[in-house]
């Protein structure tokens, strides 16, 4: 009788571990899509402040061309 609850115990142990590493392997994969997305909006954070300071200079006003008349 003490052999099956012997049995029971190794396989209740061997699913736990199992239950463990599968944990584990779904967190680091959480983390490492976490990472991916960070890396994605500090590139695309980057390329909008650049657009920014492009947007700013084409923008900027500019001299007339010309001569100015001047009324005496």
């Amino acid at each position: 009788m003490s052999n099956p609850l012997v049995n029971e115990v190794k396989e209740l142990k061997t699913e736990v571990k199992e239950l463990k590493q599968y944990i584990e392997d779904v967190f680091t994969d959480y983390n490492d899509i976490n990472e991916d997305n960070r890396m994605q909006f500090e590139l695309i954070n980057e390329s909008l402040a650049e657009l920014h300071v492009k947007n700013r200079i084409l923008n900027k006003p500019r001299n007339p061309i010309g001569y100015k008349i001047t009324k005496d």
